[in-house]
């Protein structure tokens, strides 16, 4: 039973060019896998955080040691919940007043750019806070000895790394987003 609701969202959908569809199925879909990551990444973080009691490590080393996840925590969300969310809904909005469309190789700054580079930004957090965490509960207590152990000790390799993931996606994204804003019509709705 098909109401006027059904068919007039059917035709909304249908108004929007089958790239930009499939760009927002991907997006929907990685924010839904990124939460579930997160709220995982949460759980995990408040475990692991009760093996480290106040008895065994002094409070700067504690907190050193467990904010790293807790942050983590927080930038999968930013970065894999609602800022995919976010561009999925300002794709179909700049649609609607008007925008031009964006063409396949613009949705790939975004689904080939930021998307993979932002999962591989979460990915060194997520180690980075176990890196910490696991050393300070194994008795490690001097702050700069955990954090030169990263990455087995190579500058280069961490660095690189690092570099690598965070202007992927820090690009990727710039990209898109100008993109998008000269797709949006001018003062005058032209």
């Amino acid at each position: 039973m098909t109401g006027p609701q059904d068919a007039g969202s059917t035709q909304a959908v249908s108004a929007l060019p089958s790239h930009y569809q499939r760009a927002i199925r991907i997006l929907i879909r990685y924010a839904i896998a990124l939460a579930i990551v997160g709220l995982l990444v949460g759980i995990s973080y408040q475990e692991s955080t009760k093996k480290l009691p106040y008895a065994d490590a002094p409070a700067g080393v504690r907190i050193e040691s467990v904010y790293r996840l807790a942050m983590t925590h927080g930038h999968i969300f930013t970065m894999g919940v609602f800022l995919p969310l976010a561009l999925a809904g300002a794709l179909v909005l700049a649609r609607k007043v008007g925008g031009r469309e964006l063409g396949p190789g613009a949705l790939r700054w975004l689904l080939l750019g930021y998307l993979p580079f932002a999962v591989a930004s979460i990915a060194l957090q997520v180690y980075k806070g176990y890196h910490f965490l696991l050393l300070a509960r194994a008795g490690e207590r001097d702050l700069a000895v955990i954090d030169a152990a990263v990455m087995g000790g190579s500058h280069v390799l961490r660095y690189g790394i690092w570099a690598v993931a965070h202007v992927g996606w820090g690009v990727s994204l710039g990209v898109f987003l100008v993109l998008l804003w000269r797709s949006l019509p001018g003062r005058s709705g032209r």
